[in-house]
Formats: C-alpha cells, structure tokens, sequence
C-alpha cells in the first residue's frame, strides 16, 4: 500500500495536504491511525465530500519513513499526474 505513496508525486503534512484536496489535485490520501483525532475527522471528511479513497497507516512514524522524512507524518497525499 505504501508503495505508491513512495514513488508518487507526494504532499506531507495537514496543511498541505488540505491545500491539495481543497485544489482537486489529490488521489489518494494516506492517514495515521495515531493521529490526532480531530485531524482525522477534518481529512475525513474533506475526502469524503469529494470522494477522495483514505487509507490508513498503522503510525505517524511509518507514514513519515514512507514519505522519505526523518519525523513523524499525520497525513500525507499521493498527488494525481
């Protein structure tokens, strides 16, 4: 699952990736099971009005390596072509 996230052309963080869902240029957005809760309902929600797939990532901290980041990720999109 993770895989596509790491060869994509990719957003990292809340505001980012709320900018890019906001703007249509989202595919696929990937969600830290850990994450703050309120977060995760705003992302859901957003996606849900627009039909944007979530999936769910164990940890901040494999969505962060995924991401090719030394930290912690919350939310991270893989960005459509």
């Amino acid at each position: 699952m993770l895989e596509e996230l790491k060869k994509s052309t990719k957003v990292v963080g809340n505001k980012q990736t709320r900018r890019a869902i906001e703007e249509g240029r989202v595919k696929t957005v990937y969600l830290a099971r850990n994450a703050d809760p309120l977060l995760q309902d705003t992302i859901r929600t957003l996606c849900g009005e627009r039909s944007i797939p979530v999936r769910e990532v164990s940890t901040m901290k494999e969505l962060g390596l995924a991401c090719s980041i030394s930290v912690g990720a919350a939310v991270a999109a893989s960005l459509l072509a």
